[in-house]
């Protein structure tokens, strides 16, 4: 694999924990790619940098490096290629040529090719990631947790706010609960959108 260079101008380098293992990055978006990953599809591996594609580009031989491999649990797998759209925009002649090269190499290898953009990866779940995922590995009141799981189980459509109320411990207490259960996947929302009062809270 080819080593993440020092962060230049713009760049943005760095390591990402997950549950899978360690992700690198060198973009902003890079590291919110792998956190609405980490979030959303917690058992995922996600490979930074994790080959290097030699191609012929007219009549000379080019190098390409896509940014990410995520391989899930149940055999499916992307290569992925993390840009802002501007810079495709401007760029998508030099660029054009390699992703057809990661394209054909995914086909080969029981796996899809994807060109993932700002428009894809900041979004409702990425606020919840930023959010949630410091919370993962967080301590946590057991006893405050059991409270907030008995009281979603005894709700018949259980809400966030609905939840909190009338527990026999403080608001923050109940509160700091909740989000730690919901980090660690302990109770379920729709990650993909907002986490407002009226979330349906839903028990694995």
């Amino acid at each position: 694999m080819r080593r993440i260079p020092l962060s230049r101008r713009s760049h943005i380098t760095g390591f990402q924990p997950l549950l899978t293992g360690t992700a690198e990055h060198e973009s902003a978006l890079e590291r919110d790619f792998v956190a609405r990953i980490s979030l959303l599809h917690p058992t995922a591996s996600i490979i930074s940098q994790p080959l290097t594609l030699r191609f012929r580009d007219g009549a000379r031989m080019r190098r390409y490096t896509p940014d990410f491999l995520v391989r899930w649990s149940n055999g499916r797998s992307r290569l992925i290629e993390v840009k802002y759209r501007a810079d495709l925009r401007l760029r998508w002649e030099e660029y054009c040529p390699a992703f057809l090269a990661a394209r054909a190499w995914a086909r080969d290898h029981g796996a899809v090719f994807r060109v993932v953009t700002e428009r894809h990866v900041r979004d409702a779940a990425l606020d919840n990631a930023k959010r949630l995922l410091p919370l993962r590995r967080a301590p946590y009141d057991h006893e405050a947790a059991a409270l907030v799981l008995a009281a979603i189980r005894d709700q018949k459509a259980p809400t966030f706010e609905g939840t909190l109320r009338g527990l026999p411990i403080s608001r923050q207490a109940a509160l700091s609960a909740l989000w730690r259960l919901i980090a660690r996947g302990a109770v379920h929302v729709n990650l993909r959108t907002p986490i407002k009062p009226d979330t349906p809270l839903a028990l694995p």
